[in-house]
């Protein structure tokens, strides 16, 4: 038997109204402040990340503040991080690259990225991402030169991070508008690298 969507969708709606008349009853949440959580998360997306990078690219201040507290540098940057977990950040170099992955779940910086895609949660991604670190990168279109290290980081329910990637050569004299646009939401990730 086929459930009608409408009849799924009126069923969650009931649901989710339920869930928070109880969490403000006992004195969780407002209604207000649940409803401000669900906006900043549905605004999230790699475009916040993509120009957080573009800055350290450009601001040496900036990318110091984004190496040593993530969530001040996103927070600088106008990105609502309350109530989310701490935000650190990798820096790739020529002889360092760094690679995130939740070996649990999918632990993402959502405020910073936005949803997590698909394969980030998959076992698959999780497991190689670990056993196999190289092997994965290649699946993904990134050969790193053989005496590149790779740092696989855990991102945890505790402790968010995201990737500083490689400035590409040839972007000298850029903005950030136009540097920000070069970044995907896999070269925040560390599984490409930003490409001309």
């Amino acid at each position: 038997m086929t459930v009608p969507t409408d009849l799924l969708e009126r069923d969650a709606e009931t649901l989710l109204a339920g869930l928070i008349a109880v969490l403000s009853a006992k004195g969780i949440a407002t209604p207000a402040e649940i409803a401000e959580r669900i906006a900043i998360t549905d605004a999230a997306s790699p475009a916040r990340g993509a120009s957080m990078v573009a800055k350290a690219w450009v601001d040496p201040d900036y990318r110091a503040l984004m190496l040593a507290d993530g969530t001040k540098a996103a927070e600088a940057m106008g990105i609502i991080m309350r109530g989310a977990p701490p935000l650190g950040v990798l820096e790739c170099t020529p002889q360092m690259h760094a690679l995130v992955v939740c070996t649990l779940c999918s632990c993402y910086p959502r405020a910073v990225l936005g949803y997590p895609p698909f394969w980030f949660k998959s076992a698959a991604y999780r497991a190689r991402a670990v056993r196999d670190p190289r092997g994965l990168l290649a699946e993904f279109g990134t050969t790193l030169p053989e005496g590149t290290k790779i740092r696989v980081v855990d991102s945890t329910a505790d402790y968010r991070w995201m990737v500083l990637p490689l400035r590409p050569a040839g972007t000298e004299g850029w903005d950030e508008a136009r540097l920000a646009a070069l970044v995907r939401e896999g070269d925040m990730i560390g599984v490409t690298q930003v490409r001309l």
